[in-house]
């Protein structure tokens, strides 16, 4: 059994007390131990941090992205290996295991780019004899939080933009999930990468997080997670007055119009609900359907669902793995179970045959009213509830009608139809005619509950920048 320490200025720091025990979700197995941080070695790491800072901002940024292409090319050098990593202890298959190293790599490319691209202003001055320079520079010390769902990927997607903008970073991983970040740590140990510019500790989230989230020399902490986590990620800022970064919840909505291609419409929306097992927060949870081809969708939807395999990824090539743990299985199946005393149909799924791990098959309700508990609350599992709409305004009015707004999707062939729903649907992201999932050059980020700030592309990468204006006034009686 695999045993990891935490990786502080540089160094796998020995570890004396509690450990974190992390198990398979696919057999219920111990697989690893993990180093609980203490306070002692939370401030540690973020004094780590804070010396490395000044002379990692003081390099130029071509030369802070060269760090980190050269950690992508160790990730691909590895690839193999880390998807087995995330395969075992997160429960993926082994499809998108692959993708999210892959993408993972591409990622710190893609923000390495960055380098010479992202820049200040000059702006004009009301006084003749004057200047006025706004820079961009670094907050400082950046602490990420990470979530269990795309651990591996969550990382680059904190670290990356941190580095390539002159901060240092501590992370925290989450500790259903911390095998793959301590092995992405032995890549950075591998790397030339300056110490104390990256750390990473796993441990309690009322300890370690709290002390990520508080501490006065944290200048941002970027949290992926739940909403009540965010809530306290803020109440913990709120005493330095930190800057917080916060991708949230999803109910992500999929509206099918009466003249959507029902096929493809079909096909997008399994692909986004059964997606990494159902646990995704920006994949579509509930789906609004015309009464003019309801019948016809559910029907094929119903079909397609139902030939969903499911089992251990490790040995098998199914369409899902487990959910992460037992506390997400109870929670989908006393949803489902309240659902269906309150009137829903379940048309295919529902129920547990396999309990050798955390397994829960791709499940399709009718019969479910639009304020419903599980058309309104977020579900995590591949449960897909189903209404049906009169028309375009009653679909977009329902889909508006949630405490989320991450992302959306909409099915459609009429124009007039999908550029109202660009400008109707109140959510950070809208895909049409296509299933969830973003680009690293756009930006993700949500309205409501969902999340302050965002991230990726241009606008996420600003997300880990200050801004410093300087007024140069200047003496034209000088020779």
């Amino acid at each position: 059994m695999k045993q990891y320490l935490n990786f502080i200025d540089g160094e796998f720091i020995p570890h004396k007390g509690e450990f974190i025990k992390v198990f398979n979700p696919a057999t219920k197995e111990l697989i690893s131990e993990v180093a609980s941080a203490s306070l002692e070695d939370t401030k540690r790491a973020i004094e780590a941090a804070k010396k490395a800072q000044k002379s990692w901002e003081a390099k130029p940024a071509i030369e802070r992205a060269g760090y980190l292409r050269e950690i992508a090319q160790l990730i691909r050098k590895n690839a193999q290996f880390l998807s087995e990593v995330l395969m075992q202890e997160q429960g993926k298959t082994k499809a998108l295991a692959r993708i999210e190293i892959d993408f993972t790599a591409d990622y710190m490319d893609y923000m390495a780019e960055w380098a010479r691209r992202y820049e200040g202003e000059i702006i004009q001055s009301d006084r003749a004899n004057e200047h006025i320079y706004l820079y961009k520079t670094a907050i400082g010390v950046v602490s990420g939080i990470l979530p269990w769902n795309f651990p591996f990927f969550l990382i680059a997607r904190k670290m990356a933009p941190a580095l390539l903008t002159g901060n240092t970073i501590i992370i925290k991983p989450s500790s259903q999930t911390p095998n793959n970040a301590f092995e992405f740590a032995k890549l950075v140990a591998q790397s030339s990468l300056p110490k104390g510019v990256f750390n990473l500790i796993a441990g309690k989230a009322d300890l370690v997080g709290t002390e990520l989230s508080s501490n006065e020399n944290i200048g941002l902490v970027s949290l992926t997670g739940s909403v009540e986590a965010g809530v306290k990620v803020m109440q913990a800022a709120a005493s330095n007055i930190i800057k917080v970064s916060l991708e949230l919840g999803g109910k992500a909505p999929a509206i099918v119009c009466k003249d959507a291609d029902i096929d493809l419409a079909v096909k997008a929306i399994k692909a986004s609900r059964i997606c990494n097992n159902g646990q995704v927060c920006n994949c579509a949870e509930r789906a609004y359907i015309h009464k003019n081809v309801y019948d016809e969708f559910v029907d094929k939807f119903t079909k397609a669902m139902s030939e969903v395999s499911v089992g251990n990824t490790m040995k098998g090539d199914f369409d899902m793995g487990p959910l992460v743990n037992q506390a997400g299985v109870d929670n989908a199946l006393a949803m489902l179970d309240r659902a269906v005393k309150k009137g829903a149909r379940i048309e295919c799924g529902g129920k547990i045959s396999d309990t050798s791990g955390y397994f829960f098959p791709a499940t399709v309700l009718t019969g479910v009213k639009h304020e419903d508990e599980i058309m309104q609350k977020e579900i995590f599992a591949p449960i897909l509830p189903i209404v049906k709409f009169d028309n375009l305004s009653e679909a977009i009015d329902m889909a508006n009608d949630c405490e989320y707004g991450l992302t959306s999707s909409i099915y459609t062939q009429n124009l007039d139809y999908a550029m109202r729903a660009s400008r109707e649907l109140k959510f950070g992201e809208t895909y049409i005619n296509r299933e969830n999932f973003e680009a690293m050059q756009g930006f993700h980020a949500g309205f409501r509950k969902s999340g302050i700030g965002g991230a990726d592309g241009k606008h996420g990468l600003e997300e880990y920048l200050a801004t410093h204006v300087v007024y140069l006034e200047y003496n034209t009686n000088k020779e």
